[in-house]
């Protein structure tokens, strides 16, 4: 695939690979957003507004 390399070990396995940014930087974007969120999955949740009120205390309550 044009802009897609494979780096291979002795063993002929394929262990890394080297995306063409210029071609495929917004879809590799996108995807690295998607691990994230996969990433992120478990973690505990949190309320918006009990979160803007905690970094902005002026700001927590609707105004």
């Amino acid at each position: 695939m044009r802009g897609i390399n494979y780096l291979v070990n002795d063993a002929g396995e394929r262990t890394a690979v080297v995306i063409d940014l210029t071609l495929y930087g917004d879809e590799l974007e996108d995807f690295l957003d998607g691990l994230e969120v996969q990433a992120r999955l478990d973690e505990p949740k949190e309320v918006f507004d009990t979160v803007v009120s905690q970094l902005l205390p002026d700001k927590g309550s609707n105004e």
